[in-house]
């Protein structure tokens, strides 16, 4: 590797350190990144702001923004209140019977939407539940996106990088749900028995609050009849696009922001107030992120890295496809899944086609999807939804570290990548 190449590495890890250690604001820490990758040439303008995968991915940028202007008038509705005390009576109260029935919404939610619309519709619930109850709101929000990074590699449209490895691979809806909602649906169970230990703390039943949510009705709680209807229909229109987007030739991305301005139009708010409640240090976090990660696109490390763990098993498709399980973990936790699929999935498509072809060697696909899907439990950083949820939490005043989040984030992303890998085993090469 040349000079600059190392200094690109230099600065994203000096970035990351900022980052876990949180010396340095999130944000500043991502933009601050970015723009010395530019001053060393590790990438340029035109791959920064307009590569496909080596700079700013659009695509995920208006997702994210569509969903969020969307988010912010629905929450002018009441719904979310509605959802909080429903939930809440239908748990009775009980702290770990929420996070089961929160946990399990999240993860079957996931597998029909994509990961961030999940969240941002789920976590103003949590948020509410929580404090009508008088609950830790942490513990709840972090086990909801777990399960949520782990419900979304159910399907092809419940996590970004599923959609690129089908697109990749030409797998379909139905590929998806044979080889990869099964595994998932084990993961879940194993992450709700995990959930009972892990958050064992956060389980402070008050039965004096559990008592007063009881007598409350859902229906009380909403505000604004009229503009509920409206944004029941817009998401419905932008729900039913977002699992047709294929077949109607529409990025999510444009159905998103289409929507999101739909409803704006039509929902009478002013449009000043509406904005103050989009997360804007989410949007630009993300974008410096992406800028790091493609400058080292750019300057080849990430592909380096992909083919050197393809040269360590080439032969052997058991091996391999253990290589590609925990192998993806690493670089998925360290970086967004997303730009790290967009970058390797080459040339997993290359180990796959020296392997015998999409027939004998398919499982080498599950074994990236599920690779990458879980290892976004990882981090912070690793998952956009990770990065939304830690944006809303910090909104509402509830500060979640990286460490803090590690702290569950790697024991969840090394037993369900394990079992997962196990399963591959069983499935694929021992029972075959």
């Amino acid at each position: 590797m040349d000079v600059t190449t190392w200094l690109a590495v230099a600065v994203f890890v000096a970035v990351y350190v900022l980052i876990a250690t949180e010396w340095v604001h999130r944000v500043a820490a991502a933009l601050g990144g970015a723009v010395v990758m530019l001053l060393i040439g590790a990438t340029d303008p035109e791959h920064a702001f307009f590569s496909e995968h080596a700079g700013i991915d659009w695509n995920v940028i208006f997702l994210l923004l569509g969903m969020m202007l969307i988010v912010a008038v629905l929450q002018r509705t009441g719904v979310f209140e509605f959802i909080a005390v429903w939930a809440a009576r239908r748990a009775r109260g009980r702290p770990y019977r929420l996070m089961v029935l929160l946990t399990v919404a999240t993860g079957f939610l996931s597998a029909w939407l994509d990961n961030v619309t999940t969240v941002l519709l789920i976590a103003p619930v949590t948020i509410l539940v929580c404090r009508r109850l008088g609950l830790p709101v942490v513990p709840y929000l972090i086990a909801e996106v777990m399960a949520c990074n782990i419900g979304g590699a159910a399907t092809l449209i419940g996590d970004p990088p599923n959609i690129m490895i089908g697109s990749r691979a030409n797998l379909s809806f139905n590929d998806f749900l044979v080889h990869m909602t099964p595994i998932v649906v084990v993961l879940m169970i194993v992450f709700v028995l995990m959930s009972r230990v892990m958050f064992r703390k956060a389980f402070r039943h008050d039965p004096e609050r559990a008592a007063s949510i009881m007598e409350m009705n859902p229906r009380d709680q909403i505000k604004d009849g009229r503009l509920l209807l409206v944004s029941g229909v817009v998401i419905t229109a932008v729900m039913v696009c977002f699992v047709l987007h294929t077949w109607l030739h529409l990025e999510p991305s444009v159905v998103a922001i289409s929507g999101g301005l739909l409803l704006l139009g039509v929902s009478r708010l002013r449009p000043h107030d509406v904005a103050k409640d989009v997360e804007w240090e989410t949007l630009a976090f993300f974008a410096g992120l992406f800028v790091m990660v493609g400058a080292l696109v750019q300057t080849g490390v990430i592909g380096e890295l992909g083919e050197a763990a393809a040269e360590a098993t080439r032969g052997n498709l058991a091996a391999t496809t253990m290589a590609l399980v925990f192998g993806s973990v690493v670089p998925s936790a360290v970086i967004d899944n997303i730009p790290f699929v967009a970058s390797v999935s080459p040339i997993v498509a290359e180990i796959v086609e020296a392997s015998g072809g999409a027939g004998e060697a398919g499982v080498l696909w599950w074994a990236f999807a599920l690779g990458a899907d879980l290892a976004g439990n990882a981090t912070i950083i690793a998952s956009s939804s990770n990065v939304v949820v830690i944006g809303i939490a910090e909104r509402e005043g509830h500060h979640i570290s990286f460490w803090q989040f590690s702290r569950y984030g790697l024991i969840v992303t090394a037993v369900t990548v394990t079992v997962a890998a196990l399963y591959l085993w069983l499935r694929y090469f021992a029972l075959a």
